[in-house]
């Protein structure tokens, strides 16, 4: 059975389940759901030996970029202001505003060149430009002139 729309709202526990058992959901349906809509997405990225951690946002481009993971790439500089890194693939975007201004320490996708764009500077608004997250620490790696070499893994708990 498919998991109700309702369940990725943010309810409380309580509203859920009580919904849920009536509709003839398990319990652990309902909790699994609930589980993975409170986790925030976190990520390590290995810049040449140093740590640097990011959170994803909770959207379809941040999931599908993260089903890539692990991944190594090469982050090469772009306009002063972006690591750059060609994707293996391009990126699921459903549901994305056509484009977003970032703001330094932005993780984003570029869909247009199907890149990773790390914002290491802000930048005025771009088309095409899907937020992926934010760098929450190590941000100072990343500005270092590169080309850098990057593992990204999610962390697991």
């Amino acid at each position: 059975m498919k998991t109700p729309t309702y369940l990725s709202n943010r309810w409380t526990w309580r509203q859920a389940l009580l919904s849920s058992l009536l509709l003839g959901l398990s319990l652990g349906s309902v909790c699994s759901a609930l589980a993975t809509e409170v986790l925030p997405m976190k990520i390590h990225l290995d810049v040449d030996g140093e740590s640097v951690t990011a959170t994803l946002d909770d959207s379809a481009a941040a999931h599908d970029f993260a089903a890539l993971l692990p991944l190594s790439l090469t982050l090469e500089d772009y306009a002063v202001i972006e690591r750059i890194a060609n994707l293996p693939r391009k990126l699921v975007t459903t549901g994305a505003p056509a484009g977003v201004k970032p703001k330094t320490g932005d993780i984003n996708y570029y869909a247009p060149w199907g890149n990773l764009a790390i914002f290491i500077g802000g930048n005025p608004y771009a088309p095409g430009l899907v937020r992926l997250g934010t760098v929450d620490t190590g941000l100072e790696v990343l500005q270092r002139p590169g080309p850098l070499k990057v593992r990204i893994e999610r962390i697991t708990d």
